[in-house]
């Protein structure tokens, strides 16, 4: 496995994030910070110090694109989590890694090599 990593979780169903943190920790990474609603994943994007985020496309209603844009301009790359796969996301992300639902560790860990070969 390459370097371990902060990862920031973003996703509205409590089950499924806790999920993911059981899968990210497994994989020997750590979990800076989860966010069910828009609000919080907004916060977390602008101050946690994370080599990566996942994010939930669709966050109880509301897309969670403004929070990719603030990744973006910090320079964390993250992976977008949805049950449509890439078909649904919006024209400007579609260069980004997706993980469609349901996923598991060896989904994720595939996207997260990308980042932690780097």
């Amino acid at each position: 496995m390459g370097k371990s990593l902060r990862v920031i979780v973003i996703e509205d169903e409590m089950t499924i994030a806790l999920l993911i943190e059981d899968m990210l920790i497994e994989l020997g990474h750590e979990v800076v910070g989860t966010a069910m609603r828009l609000s919080q994943a907004l916060e977390l994007a602008r101050t946690a110090a994370a080599d990566y985020a996942i994010l939930d496309v669709n966050l109880d209603g509301r897309m969670s694109y403004p929070v990719a844009d603030i990744l973006s301009d910090r320079g964390v790359p993250f992976a977008f989590a949805s049950g449509y796969g890439p078909t649904g996301l919006d024209a400007r992300f579609v260069d980004c890694p997706v993980l469609t639902k349901p996923f598991n560790s060896a989904n994720l860990a595939e996207v997260l090599k990308l980042i932690a070969a780097n």
